[in-house]
């Protein structure tokens, strides 16, 4: 077996955010390489859920070239949820490379790692009521500033693909 310390970092990154690259180079820090999951992949086009799967990968990959931080160093995975605690994490781990550690805040995450005997440690947090991205999500619906929460490489990416437009009709779908 290698020597290698991966980090699992699961998260629905819509959209990929500031806080999420501090995460993640404060976690790089700490291991060799990261896998991101990006979870809920089957969803899109919600206005909770707007990106595909493939459009938050490619979020994903464009913030870290921008970090200048190596493709050797990261994983970008899409994982579909399953809808049953009882097999999440093996479901999980099904789809990722092995990793030895997860990173996660969140209370339930953390309880079905711990009972699979995975270690677990929190994400570190920066300004986390700024970098939100229901928050962001609800700026581009008002039509506010938001691309100074986003890598500018991922803002560029949003505008190309049109997001702001797309969670406005959503929005409008929805009522």
């Amino acid at each position: 077996m290698n020597d290698i310390k991966r980090a699992l970092f699961i998260g629905r990154f819509q959209p990929f955010h500031n806080g999420h690259m501090y995460a993640i180079t404060q976690i790089l820090n700490e291991v060799d390489e990261i896998i991101i999951a990006v979870g809920s992949a089957q969803l899109s086009f919600y206005v909770n859920n707007p990106f595909t799967a493939g459009e938050r990968v490619e979020m994903i990959r464009l913030a870290l070239l921008e970090k200048n931080i190596s493709p050797t160093k990261f994983w970008i995975i899409p994982v579909p949820d399953v809808n049953n605690n009882a097999i999440w994490v093996s479901h999980i781990s099904s789809l990722v490379p092995h990793y030895s550690v997860v990173y996660s805040n969140n209370p339930l995450v953390k309880q079905l790692f711990k009972s699979a005997n995975v270690p677990v440690k929190p994400i570190p947090l920066v300004e986390r009521s700024e970098f939100s991205a229901t928050k962001i999500r609800q700026l581009m619906i008002e039509g506010k500033k938001w691309e100074h929460l986003v890598p500018k490489s991922v803002a560029q990416y949003i505008k190309k693909i049109q997001g702001p437009q797309r969670l406005k009709a959503l929005l409008m779908k929805d009522e």
